[in-house]
């Protein structure tokens, strides 16, 4: 390959036991937060933000120190005595009361058990459309952080080592070129990375700007007549 890698002043940090992270302006706060662990208040924590802006991500970083488990519903029978959970995306629309009413025992299980809380979602607990009362003044009350869609500085971090990933070392208009073409997130770039390497494969050529051109034009094509 010709052409060298872009060089970035980011900080790489081991994400525990998952992929490689890289901290920028856009997850500074979030990342801050979760190094406390354990002190938060109230020992819950939450994070927001769009989607594909890295947040199951962070949630991974997480769970790789506090060995927590995802759960996809709020079942206080789940928690035994100083669990650390993570539910993701429970809060972006209008719960039925049946499942406000659970999460509020949830919340309350999870204080008794002296348990640990990560919630995820795309906006803050405070702004969840809840109608029980006490669910509100209790989702009001949760720290909330949140982390931005990928700055210029991570996406391109992020899709470099999505290449190095694949043993490919690409130039730096590659590289600025999907930054400045793709979707800003996370998944955005892991697909867009293995759209090239698949495209270089079958067409055993290089991964250079012109071949991302052609399958970055493509893509756009293909999503405009969806």
């Amino acid at each position: 390959m010709t052409g060298a890698q872009l060089a970035l002043d980011l900080p790489f940090r081991p994400a525990l036991g998952a992929a490689d992270f890289v901290v920028s302006d856009s997850n500074r706060d979030a990342v801050a937060w979760l190094d406390r662990w354990p002190d938060w208040p109230g020992r819950v924590l939450a994070i927001h933000g769009p989607a594909g802006c890295g947040k199951t991500h962070l949630a991974h970083v997480w769970q790789a120190r506090s060995s927590a488990q995802f759960l996809t519903t709020a079942d206080a029978s789940v928690l035994p005595h100083r669990a650390s959970v993570i539910l993701e995306e429970i809060g972006d629309m209008v719960l039925p009361q049946e499942k406000q009413v659970a999460l509020f025992h949830f919340l309350n299980r999870l204080r008794e058990q002296e348990g640990y809380l990560l919630l995820l979602s795309q906006v803050a607990p405070a702004r969840w459309p809840a109608t029980l009362p006490d669910l509100a003044s209790r989702l009001a009350a949760i720290p909330a952080i949140a982390v931005a869609a990928p700055d210029d500085k991570l996406l391109s971090a992020i899709l470099i080592k999505h290449f190095a990933d694949r043993q490919l070392t690409v130039s730096d208009d590659v590289i600025n070129f999907l930054t400045r073409h793709i979707e800003r997130s996370f998944a955005a770039a892991a697909q867009s990375v293995a759209a090239v390497d698949r495209a270089a494969l079958s067409s055993r050529r290089r991964v250079t700007l012109p071949l991302v051109r052609e399958i970055i034009g493509r893509d756009s094509d293909m999503d405009q007549d969806a």
